[in-house]
């Protein structure tokens, strides 16, 4: 075998198969997998010889006994696609095998958690990444060159957005961790950190925040940015959703308009994956520095903390 060695926590969820793929794409093998849930048939498409366990301790010990046998078999990177909630703990035990850890957004749910993992990686050596995928994005990439020559000769310049994000989500996500607060972050983190981070990286840094509604399935507020005033909306419920959307049977709306301008970016949004980990594998990945400022904002966003 060649390539480096990876683990996975999560790999029964939604977002796993993308790691699963960009795993394989860039040339590197799975050799461990975790989850409670035994729905992982997944794993046959893409590394069948990957040991799967349901026990943290259990996949912890056998992680650690790699390690410790051979420098060779120890793992290089833990991709953690757990609950929110779990993201922490999770890449503690990435830094403490040794290994890098590539971790979904959110990194943490408190921004305080950034400030120990600091500390770690300057312990260990090891890093901790995220993925930012809209950073990677054609799109986004060509919309922040010109942004960025925009304000450079009107350094004054307030662009006017207007972002909405509506994804349905039925019964089933009440009932789920991601319909619990203290293990997602509620929606302005468990699907608003994407767009949040975006706003941040396009047009720089918050100067005011304010949330106008704040209920379980739909949230609303204004940002102002150092490059541009904001007006978001997030929600999770179907009646939300434009009528054309509907009629189209689609159950997601993704929308941000500068300056009355539709943005493009649904083409390509969920396929960044193994971009993410090439940049990562190159040296090029994005760190704790850059997911601080979204992390930060939610975490106020979602307790109410105007400023």
């Amino acid at each position: 075998m060649s390539g480096k060695n990876f683990a996975i926590t999560g790999v029964a969820g939604y977002i796993a198969p993308r790691h699963l793929k960009a795993i394989k794409e860039t040339g590197n093998n799975l050799i461990a997998a975790l989850d409670p849930h035994d729905s992982v048939g997944i794993l046959d498409q893409y590394f069948p010889d990957a040991a799967f366990f349901t026990e943290f301790e259990r996949f912890d010990r056998h992680l650690d006994k790699l390690r410790r046998k051979s420098p060779s078999g120890k793992i290089d990177y833990l991709t953690i696609c757990s609950p929110n909630n779990l993201h922490d703990a999770h890449i503690r035990l990435a830094l403490r095998l040794e290994a890098d850890a590539i971790c979904e957004k959110p990194l943490v749910l408190n921004p305080w958690n950034l400030d120990a993992l600091e500390i770690l990686e300057k312990e260990t050596g090891n890093k901790v990444y995220t993925i930012l995928q809209l950073h990677v994005h054609p799109s986004i990439i060509s919309l922040k060159n010109k942004i960025d020559t925009e304000v450079k000769i009107n350094k004054n310049k307030k662009y006017y957005v207007t972002l909405s994000y509506i994804t349905s989500r039925g019964l089933w996500y009440d009932y789920s961790w991601k319909g619990d607060p203290q293990k997602s972050g509620g929606i302005a983190t468990n699907i608003g950190i994407h767009f949040f981070d975006l706003l941040l990286y396009l047009f720089g840094n918050v100067i005011h925040s304010e949330v106008t509604s704040n209920e379980i399935k739909r949230m609303t507020g204004k940002l102002e940015l150092e490059f541009a005033f904001v007006d978001w909306f997030l929600a999770i419920d179907r009646n939300d959703l434009p009528d054309n959307t509907k009629t189209n049977g689609r159950s997601t709306y993704r929308s941000i308009k500068v300056d009355d301008e539709e943005i493009e970016f649904m083409d390509g949004f969920t396929d960044l994956h193994t971009k993410v980990y090439e940049e990562t594998l190159a040296g090029r990945g994005f760190g704790i520095k850059q997911a601080r400022q979204s992390i930060e904002l939610v975490y106020k966003i979602r307790n109410n903390i105007n400023f």
